[in-house]
């Protein structure tokens, strides 16, 4: 089959494009850039290298990946954009490459970034994220998988965002958020854990609803028992083992190492641990 290309797009001739690749009107692909089967690029899109991108993606109009990245530090190295398969990056999206010789910014699978997300540079988000629009990503945020962020808001460099978190939009995200929380509000604050987000996922039924109880009963030594990060911890180590407290233990300890972000404070959080 032969490659589905518009007249006027403009492909470098060193890229390398899946003959089942569709490139729509104004397209401008770099050298460099290797695209994967049955992928969509849309009219204006510019696609600059090095950047990998996978199978079944599809890449609105006027979306630019692969610029180099907003940073002073920059130096002209030789970094990556990569992205999985069966992403939609809707229109005007922009993904910077990393900042440093062989780092690079990475989109898993199956994520949905909404009109005009800006990802920095060495930024990673996992699988089956949503990120509504107008939302901009500082470098070097990870966003775990399942993460659903509301629009218009921004994210502090360097922070890390939990499996299944959600994040009401117009929040301002400045440090790290537990996986399973909800979190909103300028400042962001930890409100409660993501309930309709657990049960959507199933996990409310494990173990006939034991792991949520004790997800419950973790996210009260967090949040609401005015203890420590480090003397809940120490709480939760008490409560029924399960591999989603695990993943919220490791999480946690991460997110307490120096020079990290810290992890993000609750309404009942007192003043010294925020």
């Amino acid at each position: 089959m032969k490659t589905l290309v518009h007249p006027t797009a403009v492909i470098h001739p060193d890229a390398e494009l899946h003959p089942t690749v569709q490139v729509g009107p104004y397209a401008v692909i770099g050298e460099n850039v290797k695209v994967g089967a049955q992928t969509i690029i849309g009219a204006h899109v510019v696609l600059e290298g090095p950047t990998e991108i996978g199978e079944r993606n599809h890449i609105f109009p006027g979306a630019s990946i692969g610029q180099e990245p907003q940073d002073l530090k920059y130096n002209g190295a030789l970094s990556w954009v990569k992205i999985g398969n069966g992403n939609r990056i809707r229109e005007y999206v922009t993904i910077n490459r990393a900042t440093n010789a062989g780092e690079a910014t990475v989109i898993g699978d199956n994520n949905l970034l909404m009109a005009y997300t800006h990802v920095a540079h060495n930024c990673v988000i996992e699988n089956s994220v949503v990120i509504a629009n107008a939302v901009a990503l500082a470098g070097h945020v990870h966003i775990e998988s399942r993460v659903t962020i509301g629009g218009v808001l921004g994210v502090h460099q360097f922070v890390h965002i939990g499996r299944l978190a959600m994040v009401g939009g117009m929040s301002r995200i400045d440090r790290d958020v537990p996986p399973y929380t909800l979190v909103e509000g300028s400042p962001g604050r930890v409100r409660s854990l993501n309930l309709v987000g657990l049960k959507r996922a199933g996990i409310a039924d494990l173990d006939k609803g034991q792991v949520m109880q004790t997800l419950k009963k973790a996210f009260r030594s967090l949040y609401r028992s005015g203890l420590s990060v480090n003397a809940a911890l120490e709480q939760l180590e008490l409560l029924p083992d399960n591999e989603h407290l695990q993943h919220l233990q490791r999480f946690l300890q991460l997110s307490q190492m120096e020079g990290r972000r810290g992890l993000i404070p609750g309404r009942s959080r007192r003043k010294t641990d925020d």
